[in-house]
């Protein structure tokens, strides 16, 4: 059994993480977030203390240290623009770190991170669950089988609504979130260059706080993208009953990926505990394409 603390339990994807520290038989020691509503731990992990300030939570893991209770795993999920903070405050304590998406937002921040895995000997590892989609690793599986030299033609559409509220939170700040193609779309430019190969240009359309559009030339693809989080731009009738779309379009077959989600995240803990998940150095093209994204316009 491994221990766990985690940074940002109050949030949106800090459930996922809980059922997968509890679904793969591990324990919750502490966690930590400035808002109180997180009566979600409860249901997972009742006795693990709990902190509103950072530095009372520092001083309890501390504490732990000292009596011979050792933390494995740091779960980083607070807002993105703190990951980078809370995965060396995770490294200085001597754990390994899980990080949800994205690790960080700037690719020379991977470099230093990388700096600081090599100086420690601990690991950091960012979750990219869509990699886990069945869909995806059959598409992974037949792309591989696929004629050579030949770019296939995609269509990536990813519309999911938010309210007001979206934009009025940490999310719709561009220097907090990274902006809608960092924070809503990293999931799928990184199913994209998995599959089909690094990018060899990158043509930004539009990107503005809501919506984001461009091209992207792959190695082994061609691919449109519209990203958007406006519900006027879900195709009618869907937009009545306010879901989202998750659509890959590749030369001609469709592949909708807005069910399958349920239980990658305890997939990925599996995976971790076993040392079998992407490493750090890989996921900085991703990071670096996220930041030109964000930087073109």
């Amino acid at each position: 059994m491994k221990n766990f603390v985690i940074i940002g339990v109050g949030g949106y994807i800090a459930p996922k993480h809980l059922k997968a520290i509890k679904d793969t038989n591990n324990t919750l020691l502490a966690a930590v977030d400035k808002h109180d509503s997180v009566g979600i731990i409860d249901k997972y992990f009742p006795e693990a203390a709990f902190f509103t300030e950072f530095e009372r939570f520092d001083r309890h893991v501390e504490k732990l240290k000292r009596q011979g209770t050792f933390i494995d795993y740091v779960v980083v999920c607070s807002p993105n623009y703190l990951h980078d903070a809370h995965i060396r405050f995770g490294l200085r304590i001597n754990a390994d770190v899980i990080c949800e998406k994205p690790v960080v937002l700037n690719p020379w921040n991977v470099d230093a991170l990388l700096d600081l895995e090599k100086e420690t000997g601990k690991k950091i590892f960012t979750v990219l669950q869509l990699r886990l989609h069945p869909q995806i690793i059959a598409l992974q599986q037949k792309i591989l089988l696929a004629i050579p030299n030949k770019k296939l033609d995609i269509n990536l559409q990813y519309i999911t609504p938010r309210g007001n509220w979206y934009l009025n939170s940490w999310k719709g700040d561009v220097a907090k979130s990274g902006g809608i193609a960092t924070n809503i779309g990293i999931h799928f430019f990184d199913l994209l260059l998995w599959i089909f190969g690094a990018v060899q240009q990158n043509i930004v359309i539009e990107h503005t706080a809501t919506k984001a559009t461009g091209k992207l030339i792959l190695q082994k693809a061609v691919v449109n993208w519209t990203l958007s989080i406006d519900k006027n731009d879900l195709p009618t009738p869907i937009n009545l009953n306010v879901q989202s779309v998750r659509i890959l379009n590749i030369d001609g077959e469709i592949i909708n990926l807005s069910e399958g989600f349920d239980n990658l995240h305890t997939i990925f803990y599996s995976q971790v505990l076993q040392n079998s998940v992407p490493a750090l150095h890989e996921i900085k093209p991703l990071i670096s394409l996220l930041a030109d994204i964000r930087n073109s316009k």
